[in-house]
């Protein structure tokens, strides 16, 4: 059999040109000692220099020095050539040895920091000297070619490549599945850029790509039949992606789906005071902010303490250890928070499998981002609701306007209507929640809804009635007709905040003055769906 045939392939040379160092300098010395000739660019050649090895610089293949700030180095048939010759074809073979082209059996890239560029703030012309042209093009020739060339593009694979080199060469599975982890990467950094040049135009760019990296496999999806995956897409949101698990088993699809829904909510309360979010199937079922950790959660758990069992919490400031006790004191699948004392820890080392994690911040409300859902045939593409309603914002529309502690709890109310699947009713009092409607088809159904469980909390808490007299309450969206209103009314709110825009506005504020509620209008939906 012909050499160029043979597979495994050995690998005879190997050009390195990295941006992301890790690793780079032992992976290209234990090449040396099988006997890799080493060929690289710029900083990585240097830096394998002061490391002590041989290293021939690329301009050695092309015969043409680096020019243009670097911008130009390998794209030149002395790389590409090396990199697309098929070694199955005679007539490649030729053309190699006739115009003096070095195969390059592995390609070791890795691209500028675009994303690093981007998260840092820079300016637009960084941001664009930042754009890979020559590493992206060597990555997919070599991949094109991966029945003869073995590319890399990732550290995590440097151990897998040296162990097929030294067994005597790469074979074609390694190089194929090799080839797809190269293209994917591409695909991924050529849709960060296109993201960011179509950032801040009114129209929906005509083309978007979808990327990540992968985080984590699940044991399964939102059901057991269902594989699933978590991905990380670069944008290094604070959050689940990137807390760090100090405890517990490993997160399900669910968890992970559900911890998410539960610090966006959390992060939205007032920085001065501190904030819980119990979440269950990704609606909140009991929010509060207080003056402390503990208060806030009690009174968050007051909300609806029966859907609270095996729910998720979220904090906004760090876990104390009296807090972590009374957590701990119910089933909790979750514990998400930006830290947590040595107390807290202790507390929750007690239980093995509720997961505790910890980040460094919390994620901003008003970031903009892109939320993505499939369809049939596509996928539907929208901005982050990202808007927060503040008192400025509001309009009085009924006869009497709401008093200062309404208007508080009003505003509050409103903020967590936004994190309620709709139609969403809140009910709230003294920064609580004190009954959620989430997820129902009519917007009265969801108040009633709200109400009644309101009252199987107060029967829990064997309180003499429901906290939902005397509270405020929040609709996601306008009331189209006053019988919601009404209902809310009855159940005993005192003031009314929505969106409003119905052409039925007029009748539900004169139902509202009857009532002598007090209602503002937001001008702000928060559908949730």
């Amino acid at each position: 059999m012909p050499e160029a045939l043979l597979d495994p392939r050995p690998v005879r040379r190997a050009l390195l040109s990295v941006s992301d160092k890790t690793g780079i300098a032992e992976f290209a010395k234990r090449l040396a000692e099988e006997g890799v000739e080493l060929v690289s660019t710029g900083g990585t050649a240097r830096l394998l220099r002061e490391k002590g090895l041989e290293v021939r610089d690329v301009s050695e293949l092309t015969g043409f020095p680096e020019i243009m700030d670097g911008r130009v180095k390998t794209l030149h048939p002395g790389v590409h050539g090396g990199l697309l010759a098929d070694r199955r074809r005679t007539e490649h073979l030729a053309a190699l040895s006739e115009h003096g082209i070095a195969e390059i059996d592995l390609l070791v890239v890795n691209l500028y920091p675009f994303e690093e560029t981007l998260r840092s703030g820079a300016d637009a012309e960084t941001i664009v000297e930042n754009i890979d042209i020559g590493g992206p093009a060597m990555i997919r020739a070599a991949a094109k070619n991966h029945a003869s060339v073995a590319v890399v593009t990732d550290p995590e694979d440097y151990d897998a490549v040296l162990d097929a080199v030294k067994a005597g060469g790469t074979d074609l599975a390694l190089r194929r599945r090799l080839a797809g982890i190269a293209y994917a990467r591409t695909a991924q950094y050529d849709s960060l850029i296109a993201t960011w040049f179509a950032k801040g135009e009114d129209e929906a760019p005509r083309r978007v790509g979808l990327s990540g990296r992968l985080a984590q496999t699940l044991r399964y999806g939102e059901n057991p039949h269902q594989w699933a995956a978590a991905y990380k897409d670069g944008s290094e949101r604070p959050g689940v992606l990137s807390a760090e698990q100090v405890q517990g088993k490993a997160l399900s699809y669910n968890n992970l789906n559900d911890t998410d829904a539960a610090y966006e909510l959390v992060a939205e309360l007032p920085r001065d005071r501190a904030g819980v979010a119990i979440i269950k199937h990704a609606n909140p079922c009991g929010v509060a902010s207080g003056e402390t950790l503990g208060a806030a959660y009690e009174a968050a758990l007051r909300c609806d303490p029966v859907s609270a069992f095996g729910g998720i919490v979220a904090l906004n400031r760090p876990l104390d250890g009296p807090t972590a006790e009374m957590i701990a004191a119910i089933f909790t699948e979750v514990v998400i928070a930006p830290d947590a004392d040595e107390a807290a820890r202790a507390a929750f080392a007690k239980k093995k499998n509720l997961r505790l994690l910890l980040t460094e911040s919390l994620p901003d409300p008003a970031a903009e981002g892109a939320l993505i859902k499939p369809i049939a045939g596509g996928f539907l593409f929208q901005s982050r609701d990202s808007r927060h309603v503040g008192p400025d914002d509001l309009r009085v529309v009924t006869e009497r306007a709401p008093t200062e502690d309404e208007l508080r709890d009003l505003l509050f109310a409103f903020t967590v209507a936004k994190h309620v699947k709709s139609n969403a009713i809140v009910y709230a009092k003294d920064g609580a929640t004190v009954g959620i409607g989430a997820g129902q088809m009519s917007r009265i159904d969801s108040t009633r809804i709200a109400a009644i469980k309101s009252e199987d909390a107060a029967v829990a808490s064997k309180l003499d009635q429901p906290l939902v007299k005397g509270s405020v309450v929040a609709s996601d969206a306008f009331f189209p007709f006053a019988d919601g209103l009404l209902a809310a009314a009855s159940a005993g709110a005192t003031a009314v905040i929505q969106p409003g825009g119905s052409i039925r506005d007029e009748e539900v504020i004169k139902a509202a003055d009857e009532q002598g509620l007090a209602m503002v209008f937001t001008g702000v939906r928060h559908f949730r769906h």
